[in-house]
């Protein structure tokens, strides 16, 4: 299997309400991403992307649009959180991202994943899917998820 990877990063906010440590506490990380993508070489002359599975200012121009830019600089709470999404909605055009779990690493990348799975699948008739998503919360701590 012949795969290509993307990486990139951004800056969000959150807690892990019941958390045992620090981590129950409102902080952020410098989250990095990996996007891996499989499916057919491009096979066309004459066509910008031939030779690739996907160019990966495409990859990146795509994963920002449905993920990184929603997400960068914004605070990811947990929907039932809800002392942190009041104070959070009583602040003036902050952003805030509300996710369905608790914004777990493992359970972020999970969250990524769907939404980045819909936003590669098949853009090009190559049979071209989201393969696998790492998702770094810190340089030596990180979660990833593959297409089953």
């Amino acid at each position: 299997m012949l795969t290509i990877t993307r990486k990139l990063e951004f800056d969000a906010g959150h807690r892990i309400p019941d958390h045992k440590s620090q981590c129950r506490n409102l902080h952020g990380h410098r989250y990095t991403l990996e996007i891996t993508l499989t499916g057919q070489v491009i096979n066309a002359e004459g066509n910008s992307d031939n030779g690739m599975i996907m160019d990966f200012s495409d990859v990146k121009t795509i994963a920002k649009e449905h993920l990184v830019d929603v997400w960068d600089h914004a605070f990811l709470v947990y929907e039932k959180d809800h002392a942190v999404k009041e104070f959070l909605a009583s602040l003036p055009n902050h952003k805030t991202v509300v996710i369905d779990r608790i914004p777990t690493v493992e359970n972020l990348a999970a969250v990524a994943f769907d939404i980045l799975k819909a936003a590669f699948k098949d853009r090009y008739g190559t049979g071209l899917h989201l393969h696998k998503l790492v998702l770094h919360e810190t340089p030596n701590c990180w979660a990833e998820i593959t297409d089953a």
